[in-house]
């Protein structure tokens, strides 16, 4: 079975679920959860460094721990580089929905909602990893210019339908 019809799988049994989707509420709010905290890290990384206080670096690891013992609560294969991947997808998924923001602040909607789509772009392949609906074992080279494309089919479309369709943050 293929990438696409492991996704489409995914939403059909989503489809059919009476409640709509999975739960994963808890989920999806531990991943955001996790979000910040790798942006926890980088402010005080760039405190540290920017103050020569220490204090900051230590308090960084103390944040790393505290996002290492929460990954692992969502990162179900953390074998070869998933681990890494998957903290990368929602490190750049925050850091784009910030750009995104601060590009809508200034009245630049255009790029913001750019910005937004591909944050979710990646945030839906970090779910289609960790729900195995994407093998990374799999992923020789993704094109280039994949991640601008709108799409609607294909892999980008598939995750997508599946985040909207199986992540639902509404279901109690």
């Amino acid at each position: 079975m293929n990438q696409k019809d492991k996704i489409d799988e995914l939403i059909k049994k989503a489809e059919s679920s009476k409640s709509h989707g999975f739960d994963l509420k808890s989920d999806e709010d531990l991943s955001i959860a996790i979000m910040n905290l790798i942006s926890i890290e980088e402010h005080f990384f760039f405190t540290g460094s920017k103050t020569g206080d220490k204090k900051y670096f230590n308090l960084l690891d103390e944040a790393r721990k505290i996002r290492t013992e929460l990954m692992k609560k969502l990162v179900k294969n953390p074998e070869g580089e998933n681990w890494c991947i998957c903290k990368h997808l929602l490190a750049t998924s925050m850091r784009l929905i910030e750009v995104g923001n601060k590009l809508l602040k200034n009245k630049e909607k255009k790029q913001a909602y750019e910005m937004y789509e591909k944050a979710f772009k990646l945030y839906s392949l970090f779910w289609g990893i960790n729900m195995g609906a994407v093998n990374t074992k799999d992923i020789k080279k993704i094109d280039e210019n994949a991640i601008n494309k709108k799409q609607s089919a294909g892999l980008w479309g598939k995750l997508k339908t599946l985040v909207q369709k199986v992540i639902d943050c509404c279901i109690e």
